[in-house]
């Protein structure tokens, strides 16, 4: 007999699974992904991941086998953690909430993590900031037996360039399949908003959708605020359009909410906007359409159009997305620093995966094994959790995926534009001056606000602090925060990052009494 343990997720080729695994669709949606986990783990036994499409990690306890069976989807869309405790139990499930209230759990902190951290201003890795708990990577399954644990990786990226495709072609792949995938979305029952920035992977989404609103957060300076750009558009699609407008003290009220419900350290400084992004569309809707995963595939950030000039010294410092602090910094203003622990050795595996391919797809391998999931992902999911609402993210799919990996690098980016091939399939359903605008990313005011007195005292609070001086000197980041304040704003990633760092220190182990 097998039980489902834990599961959050959520299957898109539910209907043709319940055909092939013979469970009656009118069940309601938590008792039908339920009985297609049970019965295709029956059916496919450990293979059963492979036939699934969408978000999701779960546990399965084999009764006969007297086995648990733990697994997370191929890109790391919803969290997995484990951890064992001293008398051998295994404590597991997808909030680390839930695992450290529980008995056998010893909180303590894994201060190597915090190098690792400065640098990416995420958890990235299999290691947290929790000593002893780990995180089940994407595309893993975990097994315990009699006490022990053993790790199957069940999917990896792979890249094979198939030249014999010209752009309009892969266009025209991109398009259909995200067709499909928009079918299997959301059930005829169901009503989502769509998430709508000024780019064009939102963009694409919610003209490919039914979506009858889009959301948008914003801001009073016209510098950073992307709604005026994103209203245009939702005019243009025939939508409404409803825009969170972020002031500075809601933003700074809301950094200890943000961190509580991250449960880890996130340094995004837009995560702090997208938690409040989806209080508010969670106050219209339940579900909502988001378009993470498109830049990582189809090569859509500014600096992979540098890829082949970083050529093979990628491999010496290409940890990802961000590299906000170098060793030699964190040496300085570390009360306690390993010179063993470098980002660097998080990425050598994938490196040694990608050997003989361009340098742009192990660019774009780096940030989807350990950028998607230790950044967007955790941020999408945890922030929509706590606000009550479901984000379902189209453009993440195995399926997307296919596509860019085959897809050659010339078609992601030139000297002109990036996203190319996805840009020229975007086209098809919205003007080029959307399809093609330049990429901004979710950009955030903070690096004014961070030095404004009127709003930044819990920010000097804490950099001034004894828990500051626990980990950092004092000195440093002083001088590093009297440079910020005195003209040299290109310094706030390094505060926002270490302040996001205190902030949820303070919420796990001093507010909780733990802090020695």
């Amino acid at each position: 007999m097998i039980q489902l343990k834990t599961y959050r997720g959520h299957i898109r080729n539910w209907e043709s699974l319940c055909t092939e695994l013979s469970i009656d669709k009118a069940l309601s949606r938590k008792e039908r992904e339920e009985a297609i986990l049970i019965r295709g783990y029956e059916k496919w036994g450990n293979a059963l991941p492979d036939h699934l499409y969408g978000m999701f990690a779960f546990a399965l306890y084999d009764m006969e086998a007297d086995a648990l069976i733990c697994v997370r989807d191929q890109f790391g869309t919803k969290p997995f953690y484990y951890y064992q405790t001293n008398d051998g139990r295994l404590l597991y499930g997808t909030m680390i909430r839930d695992i450290i209230s529980q008995d056998g759990f010893i909180r303590e902190l894994n201060e190597n993590m915090l190098q690792i951290y400065l640098t990416l201003t995420y958890v990235g890795g299999e290691d947290t900031f929790f000593k002893g708990l780990k995180k089940l990577m994407p595309g893993c399954l975990l097994e315990f037996r009699n006490g022990h644990i053993s790790i199957k990786r069940y999917w990896k990226p792979e890249f094979h360039t198939d030249d014999s495709k010209s752009l309009a072609d892969y266009a025209d792949e991109i398009h259909a399949t995200i067709q499909t995938i928009m079918q299997e979305i959301k059930t005829p029952d169901e009503t989502a908003h769509s998430f709508l920035s000024g780019g064009v992977d939102s963009s694409y989404v919610l003209a490919m959708s039914d979506a009858k609103c889009a959301a948008s957060c914003g801001y009073d300076d016209e510098r950073f605020d992307e709604s005026r750009i994103a209203a245009k558009t939702a005019e243009l699609l025939g939508v409404e359009h409803a825009v969170a407008k972020i002031t500075p003290q809601q933003y700074f009220d809301i950094v200890p909410y943000v961190m509580y419900h991250m449960e880890q350290p996130l340094g995004d400084a837009s995560a702090i906007a997208f938690a409040l992004g989806c209080l508010s569309v969670a106050e219209h809707t339940k579900l909502c359409y988001s378009g993470e995963g498109a830049d990582e595939f189809f090569g859509g950030y500014n600096m992979y159009r540098n890829a082949e000039r970083y050529g093979e010294n990628l491999k010496t410092f290409y940890v990802g997305n961000t590299n906000i602090m170098k060793e030699d910094e964190k040496a300085r203003i570390l009360q306690h620093y390993d010179p063993d622990i470098v980002p660097i050795n998080l990425v050598q595996q994938i490196y040694a995966e990608t050997e003989g391919l361009d340098p742009l797809t192990k660019m774009s391998d780096v940030d989807i094994q350990l950028w998607l999931e230790g950044d967007i992902y955790l941020n999408v999911d945890k922030m929509s959790t706590a606000a009550g609402l479901e984000i379902r993210m189209p453009l993440t799919d195995r399926r997307i995926f296919d596509i860019a990996s085959r897809m050659p690098s010339k078609y992601k980016v030139n000297d002109e534009q990036n996203k190319v091939a996805f840009r020229t399939a975007a086209a098809k359903v919205l003007p080029e001056e959307i399809a093609f605008r330049k990429k901004l990313g979710f950009i955030v005011p903070i690096r004014l606000w961070l030095a404004d007195e009127q709003y930044n005292a819990d920010v000097r609070r804490l950099l001034n602090s004894d828990i500051c001086a626990k980990f950092f000197r004092p000195e440093e980041i002083k001088a590093i925060y009297d440079e910020y304040v005195g003209g040299n704003s290109d310094l706030w990633r390094k505060i926002w990052t270490i302040y996001s760092f205190l902030v949820w220190y303070e919420v796990y182990f001093v507010k909780c009494g733990l802090d020695a």
